[in-house]
């Protein structure tokens, strides 16, 4: 098993520079000039990756649940959510995330809680590309953490979660953190309040987290992707069993303290209302896709208003 998102990352650029070379070889052999040969290459693998984005809006349309009228789209927006999912796709597996690191950020006297950032499934730190210049604009502290190996146990990655709170807290001098986590870090996120309490939590934001499971995932490998499964038969709305299992050791106190952020035309959670999760605050977009919700401004803006909510009041002064 591939531990770490990075190398894996750089794995497949590797083979996808050594196609578009193989393509490019062909095209000049045939006789095309070399600047249109090399642009051969790239458009090959361009395409590649944009036919594997029809195919998870394809996958998706087919799981999908109902689209409130609010949020149908016509043929021009359909197309700028596919436009901007594909870019942010593209923009975040071929450079943000192979060069991304979990990093720590601490802004002195800040008046929030510190951040902790939990990407999703596949993926590492440097998918918060977007989402960590605004905290450092706020003067937010924040880490990032990396979850290894990529399809290990959702469980698992735990205890690396613990520890980055652990050092965020003696790092900030701060008493609780805001947990932001991408699709399956919101599971990483519950899962860590279900082993540690929620003692040192001051909210958890999910971004497009499939809190019942999502049908894409029985195409994933991994023992991740098998706890992100839907259930079957009667059970089909609560997920797995590991899902359930989750569901059941949750309080009403640790529900309110989620923050569930979605979109009805998530092209990877399906159906998108998985993400509704009972008891929680759920805050809904549209004509947003699966990765754009770490980049697209009106989905950052709410994460930033939340984590505006958590700031603790100025000391008020007394006049003698």
């Amino acid at each position: 098993m591939i531990a770490s998102a990075r190398r894996l990352l750089q794995l497949i650029l590797l083979v996808q520079a050594l196609a578009a070379l193989a393509v490019a070889a062909i095209a000049w052999a045939l006789g095309a000039p070399a600047w249109l040969a090399l642009a051969a290459g790239i458009a090959a693998v361009a395409l590649a990756r944009l036919l594997i984005n029809l195919n998870n809006f394809r996958m998706a349309a087919r799981a999908a649940s109902a689209t409130p009228d609010a949020h149908r789209l016509g043929a021009r927006g359909a197309l700028r959510l596919f436009a901007e999912e594909f870019g942010a796709s593209m923009l975040v597996s071929h450079w943000h995330m192979p060069r991304g690191r979990a990093a720590m950020r601490i802004h002195a006297g800040g008046a929030h809680p510190p951040v902790l950032l939990v990407h999703g499934y596949g993926c590492n730190a440097g998918y918060w590309a977007h989402l960590v210049p605004l905290l450092d604009a706020a003067g937010i502290s924040h880490a990032g953490v990396d979850l290894e190996p990529v399809g290990g146990d959702i469980d698992a990655y735990v205890p690396s979660v613990d520890r980055r709170v652990r050092e965020l807290l003696a790092a900030t001098g701060a008493a609780r953190v805001a947990i932001v986590g991408h699709s399956m870090g919101g599971l990483v996120a519950r899962a860590y309040v279900r082993a540690h309490g929620s003692g040192k939590v001051a909210r958890i934001i999910t971004l497009g987290t499939p809190h019942h499971g999502t049908a894409l995932a029985n195409l994933g490998p991994g023992i991740n992707a098998l706890q992100m499964r839907r259930g079957t038969g009667d059970e089909e709305a609560q997920g797995s069993d590991w899902l359930r299992a989750l569901a059941a050791s949750e309080s009403p106190a640790t529900r309110a303290l989620i923050t569930s952020i979605y979109t009805h035309h998530d092209n990877i959670v399906a159906p998108q209302t998985s993400s509704v999760l009972p008891g929680a605050r759920n805050i809904a977009f549209g004509g947003i896709g699966h990765v754009a919700l770490g980049s697209n401004p009106r989905v950052l803006g709410e994460v930033m208003r939340e984590l505006a909510a958590l700031r603790a009041p100025a000391p008020s002064t007394t006049a003698v």
